[in-house]
């Protein structure tokens, strides 16, 4: 009997101290600080040299469903995405939330209404590599902000760095005819927590000719279906369920002046990777698929491409 009821003193003393637990993950008056920076990936058009975005505010989802704005949060601030490229990122400032989980921010952007005219100063615009610029509307006034989804948990009395990234090949799309063209700025962005991000990179190889530009897009694995290569409807864009993507080339990371791509701020998990030929800015083919690329938290995994066993 003695062993029954010291056995069950131990049961009672465990539930109370789990119980003490779960009362202070909860505890909202316990707070830490999110890092947040803003990265893009390269957007296909070679003739934009620059997307330039004005965030007038950021705000936080809280878990009853309500939002916050980050007090902090000096704005406006401008940014050209596509400086934000290879691994590049901006810092947007460090913020102090409570503790706990969260899965959305929003961002506040200075851009003009679709319907309302050219705008003479517009905080949103496309620059084209002849100089001259377009602005960029939104589909219906950028009062609600722009929604970012992933999850990332700001620790108590600590710092998690989260990056946004802005994915400017998503993110703009065209309308109109090729005289009339309009540029309607529909965000597609990510969050990701730093510290679990992984990476895929790697030298790609028996490229089809000179003027071939390879890209690769990172889909989530078994989530690329075939008809998301043919032509998009006005609007749209080409592989709109990729997770991120890169268009190879010779940078810094290559080895001996190899052409080479790399894929960053991936969540942990496996990811099939498809490897497209564009010709002369022109979109021309799939040329494979390479499935079950597994990255790991804080690891980045090589992944070398052969074009001619795709």
């Amino acid at each position: 009997m003695k062993t029954k009821i010291t056995l069950l003193a131990a049961l009672l003393i465990s539930f109370a101290a789990f119980m003490g637990c779960e009362e202070e993950e909860v505890d909202s008056s316990q707070t830490g600080t999110m890092a947040l920076s803003l990265t893009d990936a390269p957007i296909d058009d070679t003739t934009i040299t620059g997307v330039w975005v004005t965030i007038t505010g950021v705000k936080y989802h809280m878990q009853d469903s309500s939002w916050k704005t980050f007090e902090g949060f000096e704005g406006p601030q401008q940014y050209n995405l596509l400086a934000l490229n290879d691994s590049l990122s901006e810092m947007m400032g460090a913020f102090e939330m409570e503790a706990g989980k969260y899965t959305q921010l929003r961002f506040m952007l200075d851009a003009p209404e679709k319907g309302q005219g050219p705008p003479t100063s517009p905080g949103c615009y496309i620059e084209f590599d002849d100089g001259q610029t377009a602005p960029m509307f939104v589909p219906s006034g950028g009062q609600s902000g722009y929604k970012a989804t992933g999850a990332f948990t700001v620790p108590s009395n600590a710092t998690v760095e989260v990056t946004a990234d802005f994915d400017a090949r998503k993110s703009v799309r065209v309308t109109g005819s090729p005289v009339q063209q309009r540029y309607i700025l529909q965000p597609t962005i990510r969050l990701v927590a730093n510290n679990e991000a992984g990476s895929i990179s790697g030298a790609v190889t028996n490229i089809p000719t000179d003027s071939s530009s390879i890209a690769v897009y990172a889909y989530e694995n078994d989530s690329y279906e075939a008809a998301e290569a043919e032509d998009p409807a006005e609007g749209a864009t080409r592989f709109p369920n990729a997770v991120t993507s890169d268009i190879a080339g010779q940078n810094e990371n290559c080895q001996h002046e190899n052409t080479c791509y790399h894929l960053y701020y991936l969540a942990p998990m496996t990811y099939d990777l498809v490897v497209t030929e564009s010709v002369n800015g022109e979109f021309k083919e799939v040329l494979g698929v390479a499935q079950d690329v597994t990255v790991e938290s804080k690891k980045n995994t090589g992944y070398p491409i052969d074009l001619s066993s795709l």
